[in-house]
């Protein structure tokens, strides 16, 4: 991802193939693939892919970190909670860039950001490990300036400001985050980190967070995945009745 600048004309897309890997395991198919999902995504102009490699491998397997890192021809950045295992996995990988997570079993997703504060010394200890394999270093936060600063105190080269509550209020409230993001941005850049942003972002409400110019990249995921299901149906119907219907023309010519 690009390094911290003054002004950004453009801004980057980490599309998260997280829910393609949903679908696949709630059936336990082979299908539809990650990595096929992450390749798309570069031809469609997306900027990295973002993975989310958790403890219960509920999306995410071990083998499609593995294959997008060796097959797609994107910036990896790998989410992950601050484990041993983590750990391990990351230093085999080297992706670009690891966003450290907090986690919980029972949580749907992602709920809040990483309380820095709380595990400074362990976490100092952790991004340095990773920061000195190269990879740069995430750390998904709330816009909050106590744990911005206590990001840069543990050597992250990013944060990246968690959007799940702008992206869940309405009306004075979503307008209230909205200027806690923005400040946070400017006081993340203000230190020398890059800023990323992500978290229930969809196409009605990216469009404020986009507009913040110390926002490098977004990585959104649930968003474009559901759309994908809405807005490809057709020719995935389309197609499968082509296909149905050859088949039984040749059935028919072949006198079955």
């Amino acid at each position: 991802m690009s390094q911290p600048h003054t002004e950004h004309h453009v801004i980057e897309l980490g599309v998260n193939v997280d829910h393609i890997a949903t679908l696949r395991q709630a059936r336990g198919t082979t299908y539809p693939c990650p990595v096929q999902a992450a390749d798309i995504a570069r031809q469609a102009g997306a900027d990295g892919v973002t993975v989310h490699l958790r403890e219960d491998r509920r999306h995410i397997q071990d083998q499609d970190v593995y294959r997008i890192r060796r097959e797609v021809a994107l910036p990896m950045n790998l989410e992950m909670a601050t484990t041993k295992e983590m750990l391990e996995i990351a230093l085999q990988v080297l992706p670009k860039e690891c966003c450290l997570v907090p986690e919980k079993r029972s949580e749907l997703t992602t709920e809040g950001g990483l309380d820095v504060l709380s595990q400074v010394a362990a976490l100092t200890d952790y991004v340095g490990e990773l920061s000195a394999a190269g990879i740069m270093v995430s750390l998904f936060i709330d816009p909050e300036p106590a744990q911005i600063e206590a990001s840069k105190h543990v050597g992250a080269a990013i944060v990246e400001l968690h959007t799940g509550q702008y992206a869940d209020a309405q009306g004075d409230g979503a307008a209230a985050e909205l200027i806690r993001i923005r400040d946070a941005a400017k006081i993340a850049h203000a230190l020398g980190m890059q800023v990323n942003a992500g978290h229930g972002l969809h196409y009605q409400n990216v469009v404020p967070i986009a507009q913040i110019p110390e926002v490098v990249c977004l990585n959104i995921g649930h968003a474009i995945v559901s759309r994908a299901a809405i807005t490809g149906f057709y020719e995935a119907v389309f197609a499968m009745k082509q296909i149905m219907n050859g088949a039984r023309l040749d059935g028919e010519g072949a006198g079955l």
